[in-house]
């Protein structure tokens, strides 16, 4: 899930939000503000039920954030790169670079976001009982109590043992531990998670054709997106399990072609795309790494300011380029490889140096080859 606008860094973790938040933002709004509110807590100004739905809605996205940094924090102290948490539509997606190690980390990264939702219901339902305290049964006591009971059904419904939810985490981290293979406790909750995803979309259809109107229609939208997620994590485990003993240095293209980064984007269409059959640029300025430049980045580029801009305007930035050392497995680096380099990769020594690049036919061709390696089983290993 790409991040449509950048909010900044908590504890040094890029943070984000896909414009579709803003849907369900605006769902919960108008639902609180001119529906559940005014219902149960009659006699207050139309001012006040919009003041108490902006405030849920912001604080929901707020609770959300809490649970994937939970995640994200969990993650980095087991040795996984975080490159980013984004909020969405359906909640939040906390981007792990690679997988757990042991089963035992998949289980501390899984469980402390559920468990972090339900300290903050906790933290809202205390505040709850002390304003109805101060001040009665009212508008904000009733805020803080949706806020409290929205987490606890959060952390309860990532609790379902299926994948992609947390509790499906918790079940291959469990059947990892049990099996000693990873590979087979993955592929269980992933199926888990679509047989569960088609149970909601069948629930959700069931309550639409008998009157339920948009909540049906918002439970099937829940299971189209646990099935295809479910599925598409199945198709993960096992592309990461073909590829397990796999380094970056078996599969890269050495010695790609580098270009500098002040060169005319018209420079290189005339001395280059057009005369060789590259289609990566790797952009180097003083040596190092200065961006990407695939062809798709050069074709959308507009004729009529081909002769004037350069390379590194219309670069991916440096930043945003997935880099890798030789050494490096590959299934760790394969999560990153998405965004603005078109699934492409660039790999570095230690002085940082491009020396090759890893491109989707580079990928492809490791996958074809993967039948011909000889298969290792997964360790058992559950630290106390």
């Amino acid at each position: 899930m790409r991040e449509s606008i950048r909010l900044g860094h908590i504890a040094g973790i890029r943070v984000g939000l896909n414009l579709s938040v803003l849907v369900i933002v605006a769902i919960l709004v108008f639902g609180l503000s001119f529906g559940r509110f005014p219902e149960v807590y009659p006699d207050y100004g139309t001012w006040a039920y919009l003041l108490a739905g902006i405030v849920s809605a912001v604080m929901l996205l707020a609770s959300l954030l809490a649970h994937e940094l939970a995640h994200a924090v969990i993650a980095r102290r087991n040795g996984l790169e975080v490159s980013g948490i984004t909020l969405w539509l359906l909640g939040g997606v906390a981007q792990l670079g690679g997988e757990p190690r042991t089963a035992g980390a998949d289980l501390r990264i899984a469980i402390v976001g559920p468990a972090t939702s339900l300290v903050v219901g906790a933290i809202f339902a205390a505040a709850a009982l002390l304003a109805e305290a101060a001040a009665g049964s009212g508008l904000l006591a009733g805020t803080l109590a949706y806020l409290a009971g929205i987490n606890v059904i959060l952390a309860v419904f990532n609790m379902i043992p299926a994948a992609p939810l947390d509790g499906g985490r918790v079940l291959r981290a469990f059947l990892w531990w049990r099996r000693g293979d990873r590979t087979g406790a993955a592929v269980t909750a992933a199926r888990a998670g679509r047989l569960f995803g088609l149970t909601l979309i069948a629930l959700g259809f069931v309550q639409f054709v008998f009157g339920a109107g948009f909540g049906g229609l918002w439970l099937a939208l829940i299971g189209f997106f646990l099935v295809t997620a479910a599925g598409a994590e199945e198709q993960q485990t096992r592309v990461h399990a073909a590829l397990r003993d796999v380094r970056v240095a078996d599969v890269m293209t050495p010695d790609p072609f580098l270009a500098d980064a002040a060169t005319r984007v018209q420079d290189l269409v005339d001395n280059v795309v057009l005369t060789h059959r590259y289609s990566t640029y790797p952009l180097v300025e003083d040596g190092r790494l200065a961006g990407l430049v695939t062809l798709n980045r050069v074709r959308a580029t507009p004729p009529d300011q081909r002769r004037t801009l350069r390379l590194a305007d219309i670069a991916c930035p440096p930043a945003e380029v997935p880099t890798a050392h030789p050494s490096d497995p590959l299934p760790d680096l394969l999560p990153r490889m998405a965004g603005c380099t078109d699934g492409r990769a660039v790999v570095v020594d230690d002085d940082g140096r491009v020396i090759g690049l890893l491109t989707p036919t580079d990928i492809t061709r490791a996958l074809q080859t993967s039948e011909l390696r000889p298969d290792r089983t997964d360790a058992r290993t559950w630290p106390s």
